[in-house]
């Protein structure tokens, strides 16, 4: 039941930090949407429910040093693209492929913010998630070997199962 309600607030606070509008009518409605997507959700969210408060705490702590980290690789990999796009010395070097990634990552979520980290990242695209083997596009031979180099599938790890980083 616990879960249930920090959901709740999760969601409520979400709504009101969003919405800006603090009269009844729109914290009635956003109390309204927050309880049913609550109800709908209930089984998604949080299902290792036997992590604490503390547990969760510092997995948050971890997600958003890793968002700092994927954005800067994000800027990153925005100016590689730019350079091959611009540059005679990119066309060369653009060289697109399909790349099969096998992954350690045991939880659905941690596969999820994965594959949508390889997503996010300019020149790359996951194209297809099969068990723990995924079809990602890359742009070039250099996006193929920072994929194959598991940098960002070790941060993910190191976010959501710490405990699995050998």
């Amino acid at each position: 039941m616990g879960y249930r309600i920090a959901i709740f607030l999760l969601l409520f606070a979400t709504w009101a930090v969003f919405s800006a509008k603090f009269d009844a009518f729109h914290l009635g409605l956003g109390a309204l949407s927050s309880l049913i997507v609550t109800w709908l959700s209930q089984d998604l969210l949080f299902r290792d429910r036997d992590k604490g408060l503390s547990a969760r705490l510092s997995e948050a702590m971890r997600f958003i040093g890793y968002a700092f980290w994927l954005l800067w690789e994000i800027v990153l990999s925005n100016v590689h693209v730019f350079k091959l796009a611009m540059t005679k010395q990119g066309e060369e070097e653009m060289s697109p492929r399909v790349v099969k990634l096998k992954t350690k990552l045991k939880s659905d979520f941690a596969k999820f913010v994965y594959a949508n980290s390889i997503t996010l990242t300019p020149g790359t695209i996951t194209i297809q998630i099969n068990g723990n083997e995924y079809l990602v596009h890359a742009i070039s031979e250099m996006v193929e070997k920072d994929l194959k180099s598991g940098e960002v599938e070790r941060r993910v790890a190191a976010v959501f199962e710490p405990e699995a980083i050998s």
